[in-house]
């Protein structure tokens, strides 16, 4: 009997080593991201939160703290309630409009026909160009003199270069490039719809908008909450095309709060200001997103 006790002691220490490493594997395979995440992520955001609180000098070490003072002389700043503006019109120009054309090109393409990979691929395309090159494409393209839009249209606008259109000239380029990536959502979206449900709706007599905002955009609000929380945030951060294009101008028309932070942090190494700028568009954004979220429990529908 004790030669069985002994046998069993180690039997049971093995099965606990065995179940403990099998329960600890999960979070070793975690361990890369959080890494990641801590070093790019959280340690640079907790920074910049003690940046905007703090004197900082060029440097970038911290040299006290002055608590709000910073962000008392930002609100001050005119440049800074004009990048706001610019942001916030840029934010509610880009979410709708792209959500609109996204979903009309992805509904346009829902049924596949001998040349829907002609314009499908069309659609995509934007994928394919990278941003430096949309800008400058778009650039010439937009150009008052040289330009084939203008030529074509028979007007006379500088996209760019007049302070009252320069703004939608950004748009247009944010428009086409975020489109091809959420018409790839929406088209998986629009496609997962059941063909039985669309079927019963047309022999009921229901016509293309009742199916549409009956059946199709409930079943896909999972999507839409998806892509306007994202077309958010790439709105309130847009400053690739703002750096390329205009760097701001003309007359601060389309100098946006990320652009703003990057010229206060990188070109004028005011790193409070420029911590205090990314505070601030992160708490617009964050409180953008959980008014979406909000409206997610009313109007977002999810499959059981």
């Amino acid at each position: 009997m004790d030669t069985i006790g002994r046998g069993a002691e180690p039997l049971s220490h093995n099965r606990k080593k065995t179940s403990f490493v099998k329960a600890c594997k999960p979070y070793l395979f975690l361990l890369p991201i959080i890494a990641f995440a801590v070093v790019f992520v959280y340690y640079p955001f907790i920074r910049t939160f003690l940046y905007s609180f703090s004197l900082v000098n060029a440097k970038g070490d911290i040299m006290g703290f002055v608590g709000f003072e910073n962000f008392g002389q930002l609100f001050q700043n005119q440049v800074f309630g004009m990048a706001i503006k610019n942001t916030l019109f840029l934010t509610a120009m880009f979410v709708p409009l792209n959500l609109f054309f996204s979903l009309s090109c992805a509904l346009l393409a829902n049924k596949k026909r001998p040349l829907s990979g002609i314009y499908e691929t069309m659609f995509t395309m934007p994928m394919a160009v990278s941003m430096p090159a949309a800008a400058m494409i778009f650039k010439i393209l937009l150009n008052p003199t040289v330009g084939i839009v203008n030529h074509y249209l028979g007007i006379n606008i500088g996209w760019y270069t007049d302070k009252k259109f320069a703004i939608y000239g950004i748009l247009l380029l944010c428009l086409w490039m975020g489109l091809a990536f959420d018409f790839l959502l929406f088209l998986s979206a629009v496609r997962a719809v059941p063909e039985q449900l669309m079927e019963s709706a047309t022999i009921d007599g229901a016509g293309f908008f009742a199916r549409l905002f009956r059946i199709q955009v409930p079943l896909i609000t999972p999507t839409i909450l998806y892509v306007v929380c994202t077309n958010i945030v790439l709105s309130m951060m847009t400053a690739g095309p703002v750096m390329i294009i205009t760097e701001g101008g003309p007359s601060r028309s389309t100098t946006t709060l990320i652009y703003m932070m990057f010229t206060s942090g990188y070109q004028s190494s005011n790193y409070s200001q420029a911590a205090c700028i990314s505070v601030v568009t992160f708490l617009l954004t964050f409180g953008m997103i959980a008014l979406a979220m909000f409206f997610e429990r009313k109007g977002v529908y999810y499959e059981q």
